[in-house]
Parts: structure tokens; sequence; C-alpha cells
């Protein structure tokens, strides 16, 4: 098959995975894996305070990074070039290796981002609400934020969720799916590895501030792009779904600066003005200017960013990746597929 085919099935493949299949247990994602690689590096590190750990830390990501892209480079590689076997359907001709390649890459991908995996987070936090179990509303919230939820309101625990998934847009979905669109399967677990990386070590304490130094400022500035982007793709969704579209982009040019991290901001700002709401993080920020959410604005925040991801991976992933990224992929896996001739 031609690569621009090839292109679109891996794509589309990806989201049909997404939305039918999800995430795979925690134990067997490639996530934990990283995770565990980075723990183990971590534990490696016994004197925090020198600034040397800054290069233990940059050193610690390429590592990573080239460990898990050699691997999947090697799965795809392997099924591209040594599966036997061929078929046509009418006029299309193409072999067993091919299809599977398409389906690894479709998987690779889609272990890179996450569109429809947090509202089956927020539904049962939803439902507590809705039913007056706040208690167990704010113990389940704990597990999508960073913040202490004890003792959280209503409005609060709905507005946790609102951030995280709005904010989720650009670090689970534009981003990584940006980058894959460019640089194919490395792109994506180049992104996903700094971005992990970045929530394990970059908080701003003793403990992290050079070790993560790298990891974070590496994530800020893949982000920065893609998160200046996102507000255009929240307005569209907003447009089709017919929310507050009109003030998406000014308002997330007015507010981004109020959160903590330099793109986060975007994303979470933007959606807060389709939905006509207020997200609040106590003592940290207040964005938007309409009331606090309620639980049925978290259903509401979750269709907005699920239309933003997919205008966005349909509108600009597909077609970079057709045009760029997987002919940049496919480069390099016969790149490696002659060294491993030459090698063996």
């Amino acid at each position: 098959m031609q690569l621009w085919l090839d292109a679109v099935l891996i794509v589309v493949a990806a989201v049909l995975l997404d939305r039918f299949v999800g995430e795979p247990p925690n134990r067997f994602h490639p996530l934990r894996w990283i995770g565990n690689t980075v723990g183990f590096l971590d534990r490696r590190v016994k004197d925090r305070a020198t600034k040397a750990n800054r290069l233990w830390g940059a050193l610690s990501y390429v590592f990573v990074f080239l460990l898990f892209w050699l691997a999947t480079l090697a799965i795809c590689t392997a099924l591209r070039y040594y599966v036997p076997g061929t078929f046509a359907i009418g006029t299309l001709e193409s072999s067993w290796g091919e299809v599977l390649w398409i389906l690894a890459s479709a998987a690779a991908f889609k272990l890179s981002f996450a569109v429809f995996s947090f509202r089956s987070h927020c539904i049962p936090i939803q439902k507590d609400l809705l039913e007056g179990r706040t208690e167990d509303a704010a113990a389940k919230v704990q597990m999508i934020v960073s913040r202490d939820t004890r003792g959280m309101d209503a409005e609060h625990i709905a507005s946790s969720c609102c951030e995280t998934v709005s904010e989720n847009l650009v670090d689970s979905v534009v981003s990584p799916a940006a980058y894959f669109g460019i640089l194919g399967v490395m792109g994506a677990v180049m992104f996903r590895c700094a971005n992990l990386m970045d929530a394990m070590w970059g908080y701003l304490n003793d403990e992290y501030r050079h070790l993560g130094f790298f990891p974070a400022k590496f994530d800020d500035v893949l982000g920065y792009v893609t998160s200046r982007a996102s507000p255009a793709f929240v307005a569209v969704a907003a447009w089709i779904l017919r929310m507050n579209y009109k003030g998406v982009i000014a308002a997330a040019r007015a507010e981004h600066g109020k959160t903590p991290s330099p793109n986060s901001g975007w994303p979470m700002t933007a959606v807060a003005a389709a939905l006509g709401i207020s997200m609040e993080k106590k003592g940290v920020y207040v964005m938007g200017g309409g009331p606090m959410p309620s639980a049925e604005d978290v259903t509401r925040c979750c269709r907005l960013v699920e239309a933003a991801s997919l205008i966005f991976i349909f509108a600009v992933t597909l077609p970079l990746y057709a045009l760029i990224g997987i002919h940049v992929q496919t480069f390099v896996e016969e790149a490696f597929h002659g060294f491993l001739e030459a090698l063996f």
C-alpha cells in the first residue's frame, strides 16, 4: 500500500483503539514501565544538593527515551521486514508484515495519547456528587490531582475534574499527537518520556530542584507551541457544540499566566471560557468569569475536550503524519533494518 494510506489507517486505528479498547492494565502499560525505569534511576542518586544532578537528569532522560524508542523501533522494524506472506484485496496488494506494522504503529501512537480515558475517571466522581457523597468524591478526585482534596466541597471537586481534563488536552493529546505527526513513533515517545519525567521529577523542592531541571524545561519547550495553539481547537469545538466560542482565544491570552506552569494555563482558561465557568485551585489561581462548575459541567468539559482532541488529530496530526511523520518513521526503520542486516 502507499504510505499515505498507511498513515490514514494508523491514525484512524489509534483513535479507534483509544475509544473502544482504552488503556491496558496498569502493570502492562508502557508508561508504568517508563515510570519504573525513572524510579530506578532516581534511587541511584544519593547527594541531591549538587548541581551535577542536572547532568544526571539530562542523561537519564536520554537513556529512558532511547531505551523505549529503540524497543518500539525494533518491534516495528521486525514486523515490517521479517513477517512473511502477501495478500490482495481487489487491486490493493499488501503484506501481512505491513498490516502488523500498521497495527503496531497505531498501538504505539495510541499509548502516547488519551482522548476518552478521563471521562472514565470523572464518571464515578460525578455520580458521588449527584448523590451527595462529597467525601467519597473527594477521595476519588485525589487520584487525578496532586492537591490535598480532604474536606473539599462539591464545587471545588467539580473544578478539579475540569482543570485536569482541560490541562490534559495539551499534555495527553495535542503535544504527543503533534510530535507523532512530525517525527512518527519517535516523536510520540520523545514527548511522552519528557512529560512523564517532568511529572515525576519536576517538583519545585530541594529533592528534585536539580535532578528534574532538564526534564521540566524540556517538557516546557516541547509544549510551548502546542499549548498556545490549543485554544483555537477549543474554540472550534465550542462552536460545533454550541458553547461560548467567541471569547475563548481572548480569555486564554488574558488569563493563561495565572497557573504556575507556563503552558497549562492556555487550555485551562480556554475551556473555562467556552464552558462559561470559573476554575479555582485555592491559594493558587482563579480563572474564568462564570460560576464554579457543577457535576453536569464536568460532562460538558469532557465533551468539549474530546471534540477539540479529535479535531486536532484529524485536522493536524493526520495530514502532518501523511506528509512528514510516516516518511521520517520509515526512513529510520529502513536505516535500522540496514544496520541489522550488516551486523548479522
